[in-house]
């Protein structure tokens, strides 16, 4: 890669401007988007409570306000980060303990507005920016030209800045990916430099530094997050298959310090372990319907948004136009970085986009639908796209005719476009598509706060739960609630103007109808959930009624 040069005076000014329009669009309008149900959860393993004690407390069938769920959602006196962590253990394993640790702390500084915890994850997402330099540097030994370059991508990649406003552990994961990638592939090349000296490597600490660097690494990345175990996969793979499967002294290494980090993450694992088999034996099975997409247009949408992201939906028009132009672009990148680049390069890169998503796709081949929630799971898969489509764009920018030199600026540009573009229309959304279930929750709120005095009733099963704590969030102060556990028939008290029921199952609606001689109307309805309101029947029975029904305005 001797024809790679140092960055010209342009494209550093073009990176500079670029990390400062990142960080910009990553801190503005933190608390736009609706808080939706994963960080709803987030915000509950913070404040230490499980949802058994918030059923006992709020959904016991009396009236509240908006008040009532403050306690739930963050930082409390009554609970301590020992707590947080028992809360994790005992209902929620598959999520490691240390985003939640580190994002308590950050809510004891900054209080629990949503802007105070998302803006711990915009701030980790800075990290990204030094953490893909280290990691390029390592992987194509070249100063500047596709490290910043990288770094131009990901700073204005859409796919980043959704996990950047996020108040989950998903870009903290982004940052441990690197680091441990960077800190293997730098042992690597020491141990590769000192294979002639190896009388004198044990007296190398700078090998023995990076290695432990990597174990911490390891070690942190999966006390973060579970997928990390497919990432240390891709790791293992690669580093056997550079050693031609023999076991050097790399290898024996590599082995070490990879039983090391696995060996700091057992206690959790342990717990994991227990509530898999627990769950095994009590032969409980899921219920809650996760929403299925066929797997190649998801695929693709997941690419596109890599690059470009405005919200639209897989069967908009304009992404049958854009998707195409980047499935061109990363295949063509992947075929160029193959036949350029060294074996150890590129086969790194191969395994970090494919080890860790084969466990998502294979399975969902049969099935033929993959789940709408699954993609953070591919972020090991973003990062190895941007670094490929980062290699050939910088490759490009110097070889060849002027003419070709001159496309290669226009791709570039088209692409910094399209990042830009998509960064300011998620940065103003008020909902996005990372929001899943709560997508919806913003139009909700606005047909209930048009109401004068409403009353929203609820009940905990599947996603209301989640969902009645996000639209706490979005309703006005006049609103109360009437929250109920396990579908029990609800006492109306008088006095509200209007009542709605939140995504209630069929007999539930029915039974209300029935005790109160009621019909529902539905005024919201999605692939998620439904919201009815209490209306009287249109019927000439109906009519005779009294007018001071408990339903009435303005009592």
């Amino acid at each position: 890669m001797r024809h790679l040069k140092f960055a010209p005076s342009w494209l550093r000014f073009l990176i500079i401007f670029l990390l400062a329009m990142s960080i910009l669009f990553r801190f503005f309008n933190l608390d736009g988007k609706v808080y939706w149900n994963d960080e709803i959860y987030t915000s509950l393993r913070i404040s230490g409570y499980t949802i058994t004690e918030v059923k006992q407390q709020i959904f016991n069938g009396r009236v509240i306000a908006e008040e009532s769920f403050v306690q739930f959602q963050g930082v409390n006196p009554e609970k301590s980060l020992n707590d947080t962590i028992m809360s994790l253990a005992k209902v929620d394993s598959q999520h490691p303990p240390l985003y939640y640790v580190i994002a308590r702390f950050w809510m004891e500084i900054f209080g629990n507005s949503v802007t105070a915890i998302r803006s711990l994850s915009a701030f980790i997402s800075l990290l990204v920016f030094p953490c893909v330099y280290w990691l390029c540097r390592e992987l194509f030994n070249v100063p500047l030209s596709v490290p910043g370059v990288a770094i131009a991508l990901m700073a204005i990649s859409p796919i980043h800045l959704v996990y950047a406003q996020e108040a989950q552990e998903y870009i903290l994961w982004l940052v441990t990916i690197l680091l441990s990638s960077a800190s293997l592939l730098r042992a690597m090349r020491l141990e590769s430099e000192d294979k002639d000296e190896l009388s004198k490597k044990r007296q190398r600490p700078d090998i023995f530094a990076i290695w432990s660097i990597y174990t911490v690494t390891l070690a942190i990345s999966l006390y973060t997050f579970l997928w990390s175990g497919f990432v240390a996969v891709a790791h293992g793979i690669y580093v056997i298959i550079i050693a031609k499967f023999q076991l050097t002294e790399t290898v024996r290494t590599y082995l070490l310090a990879s039983l090391l980090g696995f060996l700091a993450f057992m206690p959790w694992m342990v717990v994991v372990m227990g509530d898999f088999f627990q769950f095994l034996i009590s032969g409980e099975k899921a219920t809650t319907q996760l929403s299925l997409m066929p797997i190649i247009p998801f695929l693709l949408m997941q690419l596109s948004r890599i690059f470009f992201d405005i919200g639209l939906r897989s069967e908009n028009p304009l992404t049958y136009l854009i998707t195409p132009i980047f499935l061109t672009l990363v295949g063509y990148s992947l075929y160029f970085l193959c036949i350029t680049t060294n074996y150890k390069v590129w086969l790194f890169i191969i395994t970090l986009i494919v080890v860790p998503a084969l466990p998502l796709i294979l399975p969902n081949l049969i099935t033929g639908g993959i789940q709408l929630f699954s993609e953070p799971y591919f972020i090991p898969s973003y990062l190895g796209i941007q670094l490929t489509v980062a290699y050939l764009i910088a490759t490009q920018l110097y070889n060849g005719s002027g003419s070709r030199r001159s496309i290669w600026h226009i791709i570039m540009v088209f692409v910094i476009i399209c990042g830009l573009v998509s960064s300011k229309v998620s940065s103003q959304a008020e909902t996005w598509w990372n929001k899943g279930m709560s997508y919806g929750n913003p139009q909700v709120a606005q047909i209930i706060n048009q109401t004068t005095r409403p009353l929203l009733i609820s009940d905990a099963l599947g996603n209301n739960y989640g969902n009645v704590f996000s639209l706490s969030y979005l309703l006005k102060p006049k609103v109360r609630f009437l929250l109920v556990n396990n579908q029990k028939t609800p006492k109306i008290p008088d006095g509200f103007s209007d009542v709605f029921l939140l995504n209630p199952s069929d007999n539930w609606r029915e039974t209300i109808e029935k005790k109160y001689k009621l019909k529902t109307d539905i005024v919201y309805g999605d692939n998620y959930y439904s919201v009815w309101k209490l209306t009287k029947p249109r019927n000439s029975r109906q009519r005779e009624i009294p007018r001071k029904n408990k339903f009435s305005d303005g009592l």
